[in-house]
């Protein structure tokens, strides 16, 4: 039930002040999480001294154990109550990232990086149980889009302001900033989130967990969820490869975080644009549609270095200055993955529940986000993979090398790219036969 105190005349307008607490806890953590999130894979290989293969398995099966445990630790929050669940989160959360900024050893990282996935998959379902709580009918549009438009401020302020930690500071001083974010927040949320409804019985875990069966054994949505994979394993090389692939190619002093931040940018700016544009076409087309612009994406990216053989190594842009071609089109590569955000990320949801059961939508939706588990172990182990095949640690190269034969190593590192082409045409491919093959079977069953 929405908050009772929210349903005045100026409900639309006002929301009570636990909704706003939530939202600047859910920016802290974001910030914490999305500045340490695009330096893992650095962190792990250029201080814990993990190979680019073993990093890609780690970082992989640290975002994956993140999502898979959303929905259960959702089912516990609501048992523990909201306030004892984020704060219990947030402590979790500063001391993972603490122990990961003092101890590079590849064990204490490794449970750190535990520790911080577990704490992480309390926030969202406790924050967007809680935004849930405190909206009314009347203004339920517009809580969800300030919610949204939260999260990409605070990850595009962690993704800014962290180079300047990594250049000035070192590596490890990225886990120490995301532990302060965490513990200024753990200090709000004790000191100020104070939910009217401190325990709600929601699912049990047993029931959450016969949930995840019902949908294994749904071959329609897996094989929706197995598809969808394929786009979020070629957005989440945002924070598996790109970072390793700039810095190598383009020296240490570059800015990966700022390429990345033109994602959320391009998110924030035409995501509500799209989809009104989109609304009168069913959820599937506005899919396709950004199914179609992923491919396009990796090809930009992949003819940076062609572009440079043309033209040099710099770019001038009238109002802007002088831009690497390889990092022109690194940001026109990233804008048209945002593209193909906004038009996917909205319609998912509609889309998926539309392959649930009937009745069970509600049940099913709470492992709607399984793509993240699938996208993330294959798309941080292939990242891995290619980074040392294409684009290998300087670490391991022979010594004594010059610069001409270190450049050879890096010849081909715009093939990664290539794979990634391919991923986007065949997922665009498989949701195409989908969808036809579930439109005939529901046109036949309905008959």
């Amino acid at each position: 039930m929405p908050n009772q105190s929210n349903q005045g005349p100026n409900a639309s307008a006002t929301f009570p002040a636990v909704f706003w607490v939530a939202n600047v806890l859910e920016m802290l953590e974001r910030a914490a999480f999305y500045g340490f999130y695009i330096a893992i894979t650095l962190y792990l290989t250029d201080l814990v001294g993990f190979s680019d293969r073993e990093t890609g398995v780690v970082a992989g099966l640290f975002v994956g154990l993140l999502y898979f445990l959303t929905p259960f630790v959702g089912a516990l929050s609501d048992r523990l109550g909201f306030r004892k669940a984020l704060i219990m989160a947030f402590a979790l959360l500063t001391v993972g990232y603490t122990l990961l900024g003092l101890f590079t050893a590849k064990l204490p990282a490794v449970l750190s990086l535990i520790v911080i996935a577990v704490g992480s998959s309390f926030i969202k379902p406790v924050v967007t149980g809680m935004i849930a709580k405190t909206v009314s009918e009347a203004n339920r549009a517009r809580g969800y889009a300030l919610f949204y438009w939260v999260v990409n401020i605070g990850s595009f302020g962690g993704k800014t302001f962290v180079p300047f930690i990594r250049l000035g500071a070192g590596l490890q001083y990225v886990n120490f900033f995301a532990a302060a974010m965490c513990l200024v927040a753990l200090l709000g949320a004790v000191i100020w989130f104070r939910p009217e409804a401190e325990v709600t019985r929601g699912k049990t875990l047993g029931e959450v967990a016969r949930s995840l069966q019902k949908v294994v054994r749904t071959p329609r949505l897996i094989l929706f969820i197995l598809i969808i994979s394929g786009f979020w394993t070629t957005q989440y090389q945002l924070y598996a490869t790109m970072p390793k692939y700039v810095i190598r190619l383009l020296g240490a002093s570059s800015r990966p975080e700022w390429i990345a931040n033109i994602n959320p940018l391009i998110v924030v700016m035409f995501v509500v644009l799209i989809t009104r544009l989109m609304q009168r076409r069913k959820a599937v087309t506005s899919i396709f549609v950004g199914m179609l612009l992923v491919p396009a994406a990796a090809l930009l990216i992949a003819l940076g270095p062609a572009l440079q053989s043309v033209v040099g190594p710099k770019i001038l842009i009238p109002g802007v200055g002088s831009v690497h071609p390889m990092v022109l089109m690194l940001v026109l590569g990233i804008m048209l993955q945002g593209f193909a955000e906004s038009f996917i990320s909205p319609r998912y949801l509609e889309y998926f529940s539309l392959q649930s059961p009937k009745g069970e939508e509600g049940a099913y939706l709470g492992f709607a986000y399984l793509y993240s588990f699938f996208a993330a172990v294959i798309g941080f182990a292939l990242s891995g993979f290619l980074l040392d095949k294409y684009c290998p640690d300087p670490k391991i190269l022979p010594a004594g090398l010059s610069s001409v034969e270190r450049a050879a190593y890096y010849q081909n590192a715009h093939h990664i790219w290539y794979y990634f082409i391919a991923i986007g045409i065949l997922t665009a491919l498989a949701l195409l036969v989908f969808a036809r093959v579930t439109a005939r079977r529901e046109s036949s069953t309905s008959a």
